[in-house]
């Protein structure tokens, strides 16, 4: 386990954690020699190997060695052990976009630098045969100057992967920010279907919210498959023009990026005086209250999508997939008494979930410790057999009505974890749980 200032490899100061998921954990990281500021990705080869991610990883390494660019995340090297493999990776200080964005919509001007520097990127990696598949704010981040950096190749496919017909054929992506076709799971362009993502991340950016917006995840697809949205009227006239033509639902009229280049809102921006670097709240434009309805829906819809965007970890494809029950490898490899972890989902919304989980530890008498959006940890405040008991729960959003939230032990003693699983959290979480992992239950629809 990594803890904080641990000196890895004799190279490399561990500092705080940045961030995690189910298969990694990024920490703050000098280097010793030059006091250089990075990030390091720690991956668990054992989890990466169980469910067979280690082409995934392989591939991440080449793609970033290969796509070198001032807005694309660098990857500075790749070390392992036998447990764990380690990315040393450029520092991105200032943080996700997606922080920025979920405050509301940015300044048109703070927007098209963005934008300009993503396309940029985008146009790079397709130029080195490199497709992302998975562009979304939360995978753009920003460093000490302001500049935009593309990062988490996890999903990018390269040339090689296309099928004789010339296209790529793996559904990925997340779901609001995916094309109709890639949805459609039929054969795809992967330039055309990251074009597509661009402009739903330029929409979010003037926006302030998802121009694709349902409970409903079917009915989110059928919005998507027909590029059904509305501007709001604050859009100018220029940049309607050029997300109709970026969310084009057919990938053989849509618009290319060389053409993007060409349009006047993008060109506009490189004839007007260089923008200067705008950080905080200063980027954010103020939702106008009184004309967000413009040419939406209503007021109401505006601010209810903008909230939309503060919670937890959209799931992409790929991980709703690999969390179906019965893509569930966990049984193979461990007994039902040495169970470290359980999963649920629930039809309430996160901040439900949240608030139940905090009532629980209260009455358990575990200390509660929020790391993220969408991910907490509980202590217990005496020493157990192995330890001090601790508890990870995260919370994935599959769709903005619907989440999937893991359950595991981080620390401690398994079988008093599995007691207090069983005979406290499960019982005081019943009335929010649609279904555990793994067990049967009737057969329910979503309504």
């Amino acid at each position: 386990m990594e803890s904080k200032g641990a000196v890895l490899m004799n190279r490399y100061e561990l500092g705080r954690l940045l961030g995690q998921g189910t298969f990694a954990k990024v920490y703050y990281a000098r280097n010793l020699k030059t006091g250089q500021s990075v990030a390091i990705k720690v991956i668990d080869k054992e989890k990466v190997v169980k469910v067979g991610l280690k082409d995934q990883i392989k591939r991440e390494i080449s793609v970033m060695k290969l796509v070198r660019h001032p807005n694309v995340l660098q990857l500075y090297e790749v070390m392992a052990t036998k447990r764990k493999i380690y990315f040393v990776m450029e520092y991105a200080k200032g943080g996700e976009l997606f922080k920025k964005v979920a405050k509301g919509k940015l300044k048109e001007e703070v927007a098209w630098k963005y934008f300009r520097q993503l396309i940029d990127a985008v146009d790079f990696c397709h130029s080195r045969g490199v497709y992302h598949r998975d562009l979304k704010p939360e995978n753009l981040l920003l460093d000490e100057n302001d500049n935009l950096k593309v990062s988490d190749f996890g999903l990018s496919a390269i040339a090689e992967c296309k099928h004789q017909d010339g296209l790529l054929h793996t559904t990925c992506g997340t779901p609001t920010y995916v094309a109709p076709e890639v949805i459609n799971k039929k054969g795809y362009d992967g330039a055309k279907a990251d074009i597509w993502s661009c402009g739903v991340v330029l929409f979010v950016l003037l926006a302030g919210y998802l121009p694709f917006h349902d409970s409903n995840l079917i009915e989110l697809y059928r919005k998507i498959s027909k590029a059904e949205f509305k501007c709001p009227n604050w859009f100018s006239p220029d940049v309607r023009r050029l997300l109709q033509k970026i969310l084009d639902p057919n990938p053989n009229t849509r618009i290319s990026i060389a053409k993007i280049k060409e349009s006047s809102w993008f060109r506009r921006g490189l004839k007007s005086k260089q923008i200067k670097s705008e950080t905080g709240s200063k980027d954010v434009a103020p939702l106008d209250t009184d004309t967000a309805s413009g040419s939406c829906k209503s007021n109401g819809m505006a601010t209810e999508a903008k909230q939309e965007l503060a919670k937890p970890t959209n799931l992409n494809a790929f991980d709703i997939i690999s969390i179906s029950a019965g893509f569930d490898l966990s049984g193979l490899f461990e007994e039902p008494c040495q169970k470290k972890k359980a999963k649920f989902t629930s039809r309430k919304p996160a901040a439900v979930i949240i608030s139940r989980l905090e009532e629980i530890a209260k009455l358990l008498r575990l200390k509660v410790m929020k790391t993220g959006a969408g991910f907490m940890k509980f202590e217990g405040l005496k020493e157990g057999k192995k330890g001090i008991l601790s508890i990870d729960a995260e919370i994935f959003e599959v769709t903005p009505s619907f989440h999937l939230v893991e359950v595991k032990k981080s620390n401690g003693d398994t079988l008093e974890y599995q007691k207090l699983l069983k005979e406290d959290i499960r019982p005081a979480l019943q009335d929010i749980v649609w279904t555990w992992q793994g067990e049967e239950q009737q057969q329910q629809q979503l309504s």
